[in-house]
C-alpha cells in the first residue's frame, strides 16, 4: 500500500464512514512498519458532502467530468486569444447541469442525498474547474475535501479581458482646436459611456480577484489548521489504543504470573508431600529391617 492508493480508496467512501476507513489503513500502515506513511494517512482530512460528491463523479463519470474540463481548457484558451465564446459557454451550461444530476443521483444511490445547499456547491466547484486550472486538476484527481468557487469576471490567470480592458478604459484624448481659431474656446469631450463601463467593470473584476485569492488563503489556512488538530486527534487514538494495548498485555502478564504462582506453591506442597512419604518410608523400611534382625536373633 502506498499513499496514492490509500488517498484513492479513503476518499471513495461516504463520509459517514470516513473516519473509520481512515484508522484502518493507518493502522495497516503502522502493522506494515510504515510510520511516515500511517502519519500522512491519519492527517487526511473527511470531505464535506458537496465535495464527496463531485469525487463521486471523477470516479463513476470520468468521461462526462472530462469532457466538461476540456471545454474550460478550450475557453480559457479562446480567452486568452480572444475568440468566441458564446458556444463554448452553452456547452458548458449543458455539461455542468448534467453533471451536477449525475451526482445527486450517484450520492442518493449511495444514502447520502444532495441537499440544494450542497447541490450548488457541487455546481459551483464545476464552474470553478472551468476557469482554474488548478481546480481542474483538483477536480479530476478526486480528492477534494471541500468545495471549490472562482469569483470574478474572467479565468484564472487572465486579469483583464482580451483586447486589453486598460486600452479601452482610458478616456480618449480630447480634439486640438483648430489652428484657424486659436482663441475659441475648446470644450472637452466626455468619455464615452462604454469607456466609463469597461473601467468599472476591470475594477470590480481585480477587486473580485483580490478577494478570491484572500478567500483561498483564508480557507488554506483553515484547512492547514483543520488537517493539524485532525493529525493531533488520530494520534491522541493511537496513544490511547497504545496505552490500551498495553493494559491488556499487564493484565495478561500478571494473570500468567498469578499463574505461575498457583503452580509454584502446588509443586511446592506435591514436593513436601513428596518428601513426607520418603521419610515415612524410609522409617517403615528401618522398622521392618529391625523386626527382622530380633526374628532373627530369637528364631
Amino acid at each position: 500500500m502506498d499513499f496514492s492508493s490509500a488517498a484513492d480508496e479513503l476518499y471513495g467512501v461516504r463520509p459517514a464512514d470516513f473516519v473509520a476507513a481512515r484508522n484502518r489503513l493507518a493502522q495497516d500502515a503502522k502493522a506494515a512498519g510504515d510510520g511516515p506513511l500511517a502519519k500522512r494517512i491519519g492527517a487526511l482530512r473527511r470531505p464535506t458532502l458537496s465535495a464527496w460528491a463531485v469525487n463521486l463523479l471523477s470516479r463513476r463519470a470520468a468521461d462526462d467530468l472530462g469532457r466538461l474540463l476540456d471545454v474550460g481548457a478550450e475557453m480559457r484558451e479562446a480567452w486568452g486569444s480572444g475568440g468566441g465564446l458564446g458556444d463554448l459557454e452553452q456547452r458548458r451550461a449543458r455539461l455542468v447541469g448534467s453533471l451536477v444530476r449525475t451526482a445527486g443521483g450517484l450520492a442518493s444511490d449511495a444514502g447520502n442525498p444532495l441537499r440544494e445547499q450542497a447541490g450548488r456547491e457541487v455546481e459551483d466547484t464545476l464552474q470553478a474547474a472551468t476557469v482554474d486550472p488548478g481546480i481542474a486538476d483538483e477536480v479530476r484527481e478526486g480528492r477534494l475535501t471541500q468545495p471549490r468557487s472562482h469569483t470574478g469576471f474572467v479565468p484564472a490567470g487572465f486579469p483583464m479581458a482580451p483586447g486589453g480592458e486598460e486600452e479601452r478604459a482610458k478616456p480618449e484624448p480630447e480634439e486640438k482646436a483648430p489652428k484657424k481659431e486659436p482663441k475659441k474656446e475648446k470644450k472637452a469631450r466626455p468619455a464615452p459611456a462604454k469607456s466609463n463601463v469597461t473601467r468599472t467593470s476591470a475594477a470590480r473584476a481585480r477587486r473580485a480577484e483580490t478577494l478570491r485569492r484572500r478567500a483561498e488563503d483564508a480557507d488554506r489556512r483553515l484547512a492547514e489548521r483543520a488537517e493539524r488538530a485532525d493529525a493531533a486527534k488520530w494520534e491522541a487514538e493511537e496513544a490511547s489504543a497504545a496505552v490500551g494495548r498495553l493494559r491488556h498485555e499487564l493484565e495478561r502478564a500478571v494473570a500468567e504470573r498469578d499463574a505461575a504462582s498457583r503452580r509454584a506453591e502446588r509443586a511446592e506442597q506435591n514436593r513436601a508431600r513428596a518428601e513426607e512419604a520418603a521419610r515415612e518410608a524410609r522409617e517403615a523400611a528401618r522398622d521392618a529391617r529391625r523386626a527382622a534382625d530380633r526374628d532373627a536373633r530369637h528364631g
